[in-house]
This record gives C-alpha cells, sequence and structure tokens, in this order.
C-alpha cells in the first residue's frame, strides 16, 4: 500500500514538473528586449555578401542568435531572430547572397525562400514587430512535419513535390506544422549569438 502510495506522489510530482515546463515554453515571446545583442546592420550585410559559405542555413547560423530548436519527426528545425532588419530588407540580401530556387509573395507577413537543401521562412513577430524570426527548415523536415495545406497558400502542390522529391507529396502526408514552432513544444536554443563572420558554418 504504501508503495502505491510513494508511486503516486511522484507520478503526481513529475506531472506537475512537465506542466510546469510546458507553460514556461509555450510562453516564450520573440520581443526586441528578448534577443541578444547584434553587430550593426551594415556588418551583418558584409558578413553574409562575403561569406565564403554556399549553403545558406550556415550563413544564417553564423550571423543571427538562434533562439528556438524544434523536434520534429525525425529532424530538426532552428529558429533565429533579429532586431535589424524587416522582412523585405533580410529577403534582399540573402537573395542577392544566393540565389533562391523558388520564392514566394509575402503573404500574412511572412515569406518563403526555397533553396536546394532548405526552407527559408521569414516572418514578423506577432509579439514585436521590430523583431523578424528566420526558420531554417530541411528538405527532410518540411517533407515529414509541414502541413500542405498551410504550404500551398505559398507555393503550387506540383512545385512543392518537386521540390521534395515527393510525388502528390499533399496527398501522401497530413502533417500539421505552420512554421515557428506550431508542431511541438520548442527548445530553447542558447540564445548566445555565435556570429564568426564570414566562412563560419556549423
Amino acid at each position: 500500500m504504501k508503495k502505491w502510495m510513494l508511486l503516486t506522489v511522484i507520478l503526481s510530482f513529475l506531472f506537475l514538473l512537465a506542466s510546469c515546463s510546458f507553460r514556461g515554453m509555450q510562453g516564450e515571446s520573440f520581443t526586441a528586449e528578448n534577443i541578444p545583442d547584434e553587430p550593426p546592420k551594415d556588418e551583418i550585410i558584409t558578413a553574409i555578401k562575403q561569406s565564403a559559405n554556399d549553403e545558406m542555413d550556415d550563413i544564417i547560423e553564423s550571423n543571427f542568435p538562434e533562439m528556438l530548436t524544434v523536434e520534429g519527426d525525425g529532424n530538426n528545425a532552428e529558429v533565429f531572430a533579429t532586431k535589424q532588419f524587416n522582412l523585405t530588407e533580410l529577403s534582399s540580401v540573402l537573395s542577392e547572397t544566393i540565389e533562391p530556387e523558388e520564392i514566394s509573395d509575402v503573404k500574412d507577413d511572412q515569406q518563403i525562400l526555397i533553396y536546394p537543401d532548405d526552407f527559408i521562412t521569414l516572418r514578423e513577430s506577432e509579439e514585436d514587430q521590430d523583431v523578424l524570426l528566420i526558420e531554417v527548415a530541411s528538405d527532410e523536415f518540411v517533407r515529414r512535419n509541414y502541413s500542405p495545406n498551410f504550404l500551398s497558400t505559398y507555393f503550387a502542390m506540383s512545385l512543392l513535390g518537386n521540390m521534395l522529391d515527393v510525388n502528390d507529396w499533399g496527398s501522401r502526408r497530413q502533417g500539421n506544422y505552420k512554421g515557428m514552432g506550431s508542431l511541438n513544444v520548442p527548445h530553447r536554443g542558447n540564445t548566445t549569438f555565435r556570429g564568426g563572420g564570414p566562412g563560419v558554418g556549423k
């Protein structure tokens, strides 16, 4: 009897901890005061354009502070943030540095750039319009987790199937992810700006 009571107490305690953790993580906000200090805009632009790296995910990781890691089905996506750029400015810098294979129109303050191995999503923070969020999701993460209905508002299904190398991707996958941590409870990144300048990778 005592063992059952002890087990019940332990399970209740663990459940309480999990609940607190869940609420705390869900409550994370992306406001300017939560973003680590960054170099001036001109320095970031120079670092991006002069980077010896030809992988856009590495360039973003080297120049912007990581805020969240989103755990998906067999893969992760990373969310970065900046106070130095608005959506149009950063989209232009990234596109001029490495031309994306496809780029969507801006809809609902969001734009998606498709590169050979990654989907880069730019979105204004809902909590603070002075903060721009940047999500880097690999093709595999998109293929396994993204909502076809969500992505079809930005690209034709036939194009998405080609980009993801899956026939009838929209009818085969029933993911519910819509970007920026909407799939699972996000895990905090180290929020330490690594910087490192041109050529610094993962």
